[in-house]
């Protein structure tokens, strides 16, 4: 193992972590839910940014965050003070798992589909994450920065409005407009397609 840096050492993530893993059982409550409030926004980015789905990303945050404190009540995590890698890796672990799964599937899907009866199959089409990003690059700046705080960040309109200097107010109509034209872009693009 490599030596644990100062940064890892001295990081709340890591100082919680360590807090969470020495106390008796059900006695860290508080820790445990501030080292969520601390992980789970980066552990749905990850999961945005690789399984780029936001319900992909959802059911990750909370499997990993899930299985992370159980790890730590339980003594699983060998060094604590490493949250955040061991919480990096478990994320790997499980969207490799997720991406290995759904390979399987549509392997299975496609060898037997012929065999299966129509009326059971019921498969959803999915967004081209392709076509929306493209569309969403098109939205003038303001649009598309209240889209991704909102959505991606999951940031309340007087959050965004802070962050951006508007009116919570104004937050909402630009997403309004922005959700109408990212709409039009997307299902121009089906129609073209």
């Amino acid at each position: 193992m490599e030596p644990l840096s100062a940064t890892e050492v001295d990081s709340p993530e890591a100082l919680l972590a360590c807090a969470i893993a020495q106390a008796k059982p059900g006695a860290a409550r508080d820790q445990e839910a501030e080292l969520y409030r601390r992980l789970a926004p980066r552990v749905r980015r990850y999961g945005l940014r690789h399984l780029r789905d936001a319900q992909a990303a959802a059911d990750l945050m909370q499997h990993v965050m899930a299985f992370t404190l159980e790890q730590l009540r339980s003594g699983g995590v060998r060094e604590p003070a490493r949250v955040l890698s061991f919480v990096l890796g478990t994320c790997r672990m499980t969207v490799s798992d997720l991406r290995r799964t759904e390979r399987r599937r549509n392997e299975l899907l496609e060898r037997y589909a012929d065999s299966l009866p129509q009326a059971d199959i019921h498969i959803v089409p999915r967004l081209d994450h392709e076509r929306v990003a493209d569309c969403l690059g098109r939205l003038p700046e303001r649009e598309r920065s209240v889209l991704v705080l909102t959505f991606y960040d999951e940031q309340p309109s007087d959050a965004v409005g802070t962050q951006l200097g508007l009116s919570a107010g104004n937050v909402r109509v630009i997403r309004h407009r922005g959700l109408d034209r990212l709409r039009r872009c997307v299902d121009a693009g089906r129609s073209r397609a």
